[in-house]
């Protein structure tokens, strides 16, 4: 019966019974390989600056930040690449107005897609409006999904920041439809325009809370904020990165 117990443990985040064969929680889900416990900060209470931190900054540190504490030189490599080849077709994003629909037309659109169609799907039961409005949330709750569970599930802060670039992308993938919402020249998913149908998602949206007519204002400002969250995931990343190298050389 001892050594029974002896080899009985409990998962380190919701500390269920599990297995010593186990790989994964049951319960709670995590990788027990992969799951590492937030670092617990020790300062100096007579210090006055820390002392003056508001808690809320010292725990957005350790979730962003300071829960990455991989060290091996393959991995900042691989990351080094991810990041030079999103900063690269980041810039493009930015760079392409709204108006050329670049977003609709590149690859990830086809990504979005299937989450796009699936929001249609999952929202339904809310009523019409919530499931017209579905596919563009779900579109872009997919990518912040991902972001979530890169953050609290793998701890692995860096796959976060390439999620919130894919949030940021699936945003302006959203813009260039709120401006067709008056044309309805762009083709959608049956091969047809809006205007061969009875319109398109945001045409019934907009039309339903009577801002039709802001159409194109709504639109760049989504694009604007995707815009804003792409430099932000630049800035979260390349953070990382650095703390990573700075890693590698002590």
């Amino acid at each position: 019966m001892e050594s029974i117990e002896a080899r009985t443990e409990v998962c380190p985040k919701c500390q269920a019974d599990r297995s010593e064969n186990e790989t994964e929680c049951a319960r709670c889900g995590i990788i027990f390989a992969k799951y590492r416990p937030l670092p617990i900060r020790r300062t100096d209470r007579s210090d006055v600056s820390v002392r003056s931190t508001p808690s809320w900054r010292v725990t957005a540190a350790q979730w962003l930040l300071e829960s990455d504490t991989t060290t091996d030189s393959m991995t900042l490599y691989g990351r080094a690449v991810v990041f030079l080849g999103l900063l690269w077709w980041g810039r493009i994003f930015i760079m392409t107005p709204l108006e050329t629909n670049y977003t609709g037309e590149s690859f990830l659109h086809l990504i979005n897609l299937p989450f796009h169609e699936a929001g249609h799907l999952i929202f339904s039961p809310f009523g019409r409006f919530m499931m017209i409005l579905g596919g563009s949330l779900g579109q872009v709750l997919m990518p912040l999904i991902c972001l979530g569970t890169f953050l609290v599930q793998t701890r692995d802060p860096f796959g976060a920041s390439v999620a919130l670039w894919w949030t940021a992308e699936s945003i302006m993938d959203v813009a260039p439809y709120i401006n067709d919402a008056r044309d309805l020249n762009l083709m959608l998913l049956g091969g047809v325009t809006g205007k061969e149908t009875d319109g398109h998602d945001w045409n019934n949206l907009l039309t339903m809370t009577g801002l039709l007519e802001w159409d194109h204002r709504l639109a760049h400002l989504t694009y604007n904020i995707g815009i804003l969250l792409m430099l932000a995931s630049f800035v979260w990343g390349g953070i990382i990165l650095a703390r990573h190298y700075q890693r590698q050389r002590e």
